[in-house]
């Protein structure tokens, strides 16, 4: 037996150092970020959502928003494309989060008014290293659709 295990051994070493021989060490490759906006006709719809504790102190007071370990901002935007510009548009903004564990929350948004555009905000609970998956469906007069991507914390 210990005639075949000896070349079995040795053979499995040299397949394996064979695998990165010669190869120099590389640096990883970046990753484009996803997009962060989709049109419906000419109704361009923002999104994200980050921690509440990325969002600097004078930011959150300014939109009345807890900055929390386990909170997180949802923010959406309605614009209307007109050329190469993006107008104010307001709608109706609805959203639901769901965690790996499929544990769905309604986000409750509140809209946030900066100059004049209205963007609506809302919170949702997180907990660490999880990923969340979000529905958002907008209506904005005649035009309107449902946004779905997702995040991990």
């Amino acid at each position: 037996m210990n005639r075949i295990v000896g070349p079995v051994v040795l053979s499995a070493m040299l397949l394996l150092t064979s695998c990165t021989a010669g190869e120099n060490p590389r640096a990883a490759d970046a990753v484009a970020p996803a997009p962060a906006h989709q049109d419906f006709g000419n109704l361009r719809v923002h999104f994200n959502a980050i921690p509440t504790l990325a969002m600097s102190e004078a930011v959150a007071r300014q939109y009345d928003v807890q900055r929390n370990a386990d909170k997180a901002l949802l923010t959406v935007a309605l614009r209307t494309v007109a050329g190469n510009e993006e107008l104010a548009a307001e709608g109706e903004v609805q959203a639901v989060a769901v965690d790996l564990q499929g544990m769905r929350q309604t986000i409750a948004f509140t809209p946030a008014r900066t100059g004049d555009y209205t963007d609506y905000i809302g919170t949702f609970r997180i907990a660490e290293r999880d990923s969340y998956r979000f529905e958002i469906t907008v209506n904005s007069g005649q035009r309107g659709g449902k946004v779905k991507f997702q995040r991990n914390f």
